[in-house]
C-alpha cells in the first residue's frame, strides 16, 4: 500500500466516524426533543418515551432537519401549544449541541 493509498483509507476512515457520531447525535437529540415536547403536552413518562420514538423515526422521512421540524410543529399545534416555530428550532439547535457534548464525552 502507497502513502496516498493510507492516507485516502485514513481520510474515508475519519469521514465514516464523523458520519457515525453526528447520526448518533441527531438520534439523541431527536429523543431530548421528544421528550422535551411529551411534557408540555403532558404524557405520562410511558408515553413521552413511545412519542420520543416516534420523533427518531420521523427524522427517517427525508435527508435534513425539516422531517422532524414538521412532526414537532404539527404534534404542538394538533395539542394547542402555543410554540413559535423560532421556538422549536432553537430546541433543535440547543439538543443538537447538547447530544453533540454528550457523544464526545462518552468518547
Amino acid at each position: 500500500m502507497t502513502g496516498f493509498d493510507q492516507r485516502k483509507e485514513g481520510f474515508e476512515s475519519r469521514f465514516a466516524h464523523k458520519e457515525t457520531l453526528e447520526f448518533k447525535a441527531a438520534a439523541r437529540r431527536n429523543k431530548m426533543l421528544g421528550l422535551w415536547l411529551a411534557g408540555l403536552m403532558n404524557k405520562s413518562a410511558r408515553e413521552a418515551e413511545e412519542y420520543a420514538k416516534e420523533v427518531i423515526i420521523s427524522d427517517f422521512e427525508e435527508a435534513g432537519d425539516e422531517d422532524v421540524f414538521r412532526k414537532l410543529r404539527a404534534d404542538a399545534d394538533a395539542a394547542g401549544l402555543d410554540l413559535s416555530d423560532h421556538k422549536i428550532r432553537s430546541k433543535m439547535a440547543q439538543f443538537m449541541e447538547q447530544a453533540r457534548e454528550e457523544i464526545r464525552n462518552e468518547g
